[in-house]
């Protein structure tokens, strides 16, 4: 999950890091309001979970009331890379003597946290040569550590504690929350010398999610997820092209992670939970064929309460229908009627597999054809 700069920003708030007066609003009325607590001038920033809103024109300054009724509904009405504006959000003017780069992030190939500390920031760090690199395990970032870093930026005083302070409570931040990604771009020196977070982007790990109720608020949810809920299964968008079907939270998360670290990408968790049916899993799999990025359907089920059976007449009613034509399905089936399950769907395009690594293995690469 990729959370808004004004949304990451809250959790920043929440541990300490410094930042400039803001507030994020969704209607111009709302805008208004803010308008007037804040003060100009201010920066009017449009909210969307992509990147280059300043060169599409999405971070406008603010001067006046004039200034205020033209720039918000243009930046509010911005489409960027194809996202429309989650919100926007009113920030201080800053005094700004120097702009830093600041990040933590997931090294999967590595498997650890890894800091990258720029002196140049406020740009694209790609395009940052003087990156400093770090591995640092787990995440946590010790004094010696951040003293390092700061040292090799050549900071110094009030600005390398600050920048200290700063890169800890980020630490900090990324492993209480299982952060795949924490930036902060640009990191600004003040002209009286402290340090502020400008921007910021944090992405979290979809497969912790669940462990993170406080986190729910920010989770957008998109109509076919809604309609999932209403049904009585879960469902979650992700951004692959695998589906992943399951019974049972645990045993979905599971497959979820063993379809990642064999380089597959899931396309959205299905649990289709205790109380299934041949109905209800049948209006599941309607709405996963309608989620365009799916290019194949990955099932692990243990039959218990629900039994095989059930979901395998659902397959079969799907097939009937020709609402899978063009989707190929990777099955595992064990526990509760499985055997009859299997003989139901052999002679449908369905592809049963005795085990779920056979089963992910053959839908990495069925997706990669």
């Amino acid at each position: 999950m990729r959370l808004l700069e004004f949304q990451a920003k809250e959790l920043f708030r929440e541990y300490g890091i410094n930042l400039l007066d803001s507030k994020s609003s969704t209607n111009i009325e709302e805008g208004r309001k803010h308008a007037k607590e804040l003060g100009y001038p201010f920066v009017i920033k449009i909210q969307v979970p992509v990147g280059g809103r300043g060169k599409a024109g999405g971070i406008q300054i603010c001067q006046n009331d004039d200034e205020f009724e033209l720039k918000y509904p243009q930046v509010m009405d911005l489409i960027i890379k194809g996202e429309k504006a989650r919100a926007i959000l009113l920030e201080k003017m800053a005094d700004i003597k120097k702009e830093l780069y600041l990040s933590i992030f997931l090294n999967r190939s590595k498997r650890c946290y890894t800091i990258i500390a720029s002196s140049d920031g406020g740009v694209e760090i790609e395009s940052v040569k003087n990156q400093i690199i770090k591995e640092i395990g787990l995440g946590d970032v010790s004094d010696e550590i951040a003293s390092e870093v700061a040292k090799e930026m050549g900071l110094e005083g009030k600005i390398a504690d600050g920048f200290i302070d700063t890169l800890k409570k980020l630490s900090k931040l990324t492993i209480e929350k299982e952060a795949e990604l924490v930036e902060i771009n640009p990191l600004a020196i003040m002209q009286d010398d402290t340090i502020i977070a400008l921007d910021g982007k944090l992405v979290t790990d979809d497969n912790s999610n669940f462990r993170h109720d406080e986190l729910q608020k920010y989770q957008e949810i998109s109509e076919i997820e809604q309609l999932a809920e209403k049904s009585g299964f879960t469902l979650v968008e992700l951004d692959g092209n695998i589906a992943v079907v399951g019974n049972g939270a645990g045993l979905v998360m599971s497959t979820l992670d063993m379809l990642s670290d064999s380089g597959g990408k899931p396309a959205c968790f299905l649990d289709v939970g205790g109380g299934a049916t041949t109905e209800s899993v049948y209006e599941a799999l309607t709405l996963v064929t309608k989620i365009s990025k799916v290019k194949g359907i990955l099932v692990n089920l243990y039959g218990g309460i629900v039994k095989t059976t059930v979901v395998a007449e659902a397959f079969l009613k799907a097939y009937e229908n020709n609402l899978m034509m063009d989707l190929p399905v990777f099955s595992r089936m064990k526990g509760t009627e499985s055997e009859k399950a299997i003989e139901m769907l052999q002679k449908t395009k369905a592809k049963i597999y005795n085990s779920v690594e056979e089963a992910i293995n053959a839908a990495v690469m069925g997706v990669k054809k």
